[in-house]
C-alpha cells in the first residue's frame, strides 16, 4: 500500500482527534460524510507503528482510506 501524507481535520473530543472531519488531498478539500469503517494497530513494531485506521466516504462520493500514525501524529491517504 502507497501511504501520501495529507492535512486532516478532525473531531477532537476528550481524546483529541478522535474522527476525521475532512481532508485535503491534491488541492481538493474533501470533506467526509460518513465513516464506513474504523479498525487499530494496537501494536507497536517500527514497520508498523501504533495508527488509527478509517475507511471514509468523501464529499466527492468516492471511498478512501486514511491512516492516523499515532506515534509521530501523522496523516496518510492509503492507495493501492
Amino acid at each position: 500500500m502507497h501511504l501520501t501524507p495529507v492535512k486532516v481535520q478532525c473531531y477532537a473530543g476528550f481524546k483529541g482527534d478522535e474522527e476525521p472531519r475532512l481532508f485535503i488531498f491534491d488541492q481538493r478539500i474533501i470533506e467526509i460524510e460518513e465513516i464506513v469503517d474504523r479498525w487499530y494497530q494496537v501494536e507497536s513494531k517500527p514497520e508498523w507503528p501504533r495508527a488509527n485506521y478509517f475507511r471514509v466516504r468523501g464529499s466527492d462520493q468516492r471511498i478512501y482510506m486514511l491512516k492516523h500514525d499515532l506515534e509521530s501524529d501523522e496523516w496518510y491517504l492509503g492507495s493501492r
